[in-house]
């Protein structure tokens, strides 16, 4: 059960934000925002970009990219697994779980 949302300060790239969020949420908020700020710090310190938004930009395509190929694997690992039980039945064996 959710509690009442609760207001959570954090800190990014030398910035202070308030965020409201569900206390169950709180940690991964925290630590969502310690991530974000490592990253953006990561691709300030690399000396292409200065402006916090052309920053903040990049990370998102970054993260996004990320994502896009963790799905992408996900799939692949769906489609072998489905193949190997496709196989096992054909065989008339029980695949042996994980």
């Amino acid at each position: 059960m959710s509690g009442s949302p609760e207001q959570v300060s954090i800190r990014v790239l030398d910035r202070d934000y308030q965020v409201l969020c569900a206390p169950e949420e709180r940690r991964g908020l925290i630590d969502a925002a310690l991530q974000l700020d490592r990253r953006m710090r990561a691709i300030r310190e690399s000396g292409k970009l200065s402006s916090v938004e052309k920053i903040a930009v990049m990370c998102a395509l970054n993260l996004v990219d990320e994502l896009n190929a963790a799905e992408e694997r996900a799939r692949e690992r769906a489609r072998i697994d489905q193949q190997v039980l496709d196989l096992a039945a054909r065989v008339g064996a029980e695949p042996t779980p994980e």
